[in-house]
């Protein structure tokens, strides 16, 4: 059961990529499965969805584009979390010294 889970859902993604554009020979021989076969599972894939369903190659770009700005967005956030994080602990560290590394004045 679970390997028929496991096929199913890496052809769908053999199927996606094909649909993104990649060419069939280059899936085939990523993946060595026959040309044919992928060519198959494509046409059942549109049989079964419909063309209308089946997102087009600019739509396609555009959520690539949008997908790449949030992972940009993402790791300057992270970026920056992680900025905060150790401002905030070398400031407790410094709150948990007795004398502080500063000079006082003695006047």
């Amino acid at each position: 059961m679970r390997a028929r889970k496991v096929f199913e859902e890496a052809r769908l993604k053999i199927v996606q990529e094909a649909l993104s554009g990649i060419k069939v020979a280059v899936l085939a021989r990523k993946y060595e499965i026959h040309p044919e076969t992928i060519r198959t599972w494509v046409k059942e894939y549109r049989d079964r969805i419909g063309d209308d369903q089946i997102p087009s190659t600019d739509e396609q770009i555009q959520e690539l584009k949008r997908l790449q700005e949030l992972e940009e967005k993402y790791e300057k956030a992270i970026k920056m979390l992680g900025e905060k994080e150790l401002e905030i602990e070398i400031l407790r560290e410094l709150l948990k010294k007795p004398n502080p590394a500063y000079p006082k004045n003695t006047r």
